[in-house]
């Protein structure tokens, strides 16, 4: 399928999980100048295994990536991508109303964690250097009462997740999972980021809309 942001940018997606999901998340994939692409690691595992705890999937490619058209924009104009992918997982749940979450992995983090919307029920960043946007562009997020997931790696390459932690400390309504030996990449520890991810979107599914 195809998206488009509101600067006319055309996106490469897909989508993947039953027709009555509990939920629907947004998949955001790490940097594409260091070879990030919706078909990442940790976003492929989540692709092929949130579908069947009942939570459907939507994954896309930002702007130069692949099959989509555009630039890349440095992060400046990547949250218009993660807008249009969720125009789109909106429209597929119409007119059920189900929860919508954004799911990112480290750049794909960053980006989601700066776009604030009133169809979002909550966001996942996994892994988030929160260096990819100006930090007071993630104000609104944090301030926001809305639950957040931040999920790291114990022997992160590129933040420790203690220097994460400090930072979030005072975000409204934020939980913190550290995954004992994992790296940034997770390899051998996807399953864990899965398990971690999938609980939090279906306990929230059990809530919604009473939250």
């Amino acid at each position: 399928m195809k998206l488009r942001t509101t600067d006319g940018v055309m996106l490469e997606a897909e989508t993947r999980g039953p027709d009555d999901p509990i939920a629907r998340v947004v998949l955001c994939h790490p940097h594409p100048q260091y070879g990030g692409t919706m078909r990442s690691i940790v976003i492929s595992a989540l692709f092929d295994a949130l579908p069947q705890l009942d939570i459907a999937c939507l994954r896309f490619n930002f702007r130069g990536v692949e099959g989509s058209d555009g630039e890349h924009g440095e992060g400046r104009d990547e949250p218009l991508d993660v807008l249009a992918a969720l125009d789109a997982a909106c429209e597929l749940s119409a007119p059920r109303r189900v929860p919508v979450v954004v799911v990112g992995w480290s750049f794909g983090a960053d980006m989601a964690l700066s776009v604030v919307d009133d169809r979002l029920a909550a966001w996942v960043g996994i892994a988030p250097p929160l260096r990819f946007r100006p930090f007071a562009d993630y104000d609104d997020v944090a301030d926001d009462a809305r639950p957040k997931l931040l999920v790291l790696a114990a022997h992160d390459e590129f933040r420790a997740p203690v220097e994460i932690e400090a930072e979030v400390a005072s975000w409204a309504n934020t939980r913190v999972e550290v995954i004992a030996g994992a790296s940034h990449f997770f390899v051998g520890r996807t399953e864990k980021v899965v398990e971690i991810t999938g609980r939090f979107v279906r306990d929230l599914a059990a809530r919604y809309p009473a939250d």
